[in-house]
């Protein structure tokens, strides 16, 4: 699949008098490509056009999260070492995640950030690793807990950050340990 977004492009149809029954949709160069059976008009045709333009966008947005996942737990390993925390077992975006920053699981050692913040500054993503890095340590919001998370020099910048850019409902750094 292209790097690009299929909900960008133009839409296609070519009709082919040898399809009967299936419609198909794919990323072409500049545009997406749907074939339909010729006698496929009107209602029937938008909807499935639309159908299938979803499915290669909902496709593309589990690409592009699975690439930036890896981006994310690459800058997870990077700051354990680079502050001597250990590292985590899992670390990934979470579209689910509405009311948290981020979440650290002790138990399964998986940590989950907050897609919300995919388009954050790093020093701001970095201070929300560090953050459920250090749960890792402490499970709690100990002081012990806010000397090994509050360890990156823009520590301060990103939490106004955050403060700024506000989650509905919960304190979004009420972290979801267990």
């Amino acid at each position: 699949m292209s790097g690009v977004d299929p909900a960008s492009l133009p839409v296609r149809v070519q009709r082919s008098a040898r399809r009967t029954k299936s419609v198909t949709a794919r990323v072409e160069d500049d545009h997406v490509l749907v074939q339909a059976p010729a006698r496929m008009r009107g209602r029937e045709l938008d909807e499935s056009v639309a159908h299938l333009v979803a499915q290669l966008q909902q496709r593309h947005e589990r690409a592009r999260r699975k690439a930036t996942d890896v981006a994310l737990a690459e800058r997870a390993a990077r700051l354990s070492k680079e502050y001597g925390l250990p590292r985590a077992a899992t670390v990934q975006w979470s579209t689910r995640q509405q009311k948290r920053w981020g979440s650290c699981s002790l138990h399964s050692r998986e940590i989950r950030v907050s897609a919300v913040l995919m388009d954050a500054p790093d020093f701001v993503v970095d201070n929300v690793l560090l953050h459920e890095l250090a749960h890792l340590v402490e499970p709690n919001h100990s002081p012990a807990f806010h000397a090994l998370a509050d360890q990156h020099p823009l520590s301060e910048r990103a939490k106004g950050y955050l403060l700024g850019k506000g989650l509905q409902g919960d304190d979004p750094w009420v972290d979801g340990t267990d």
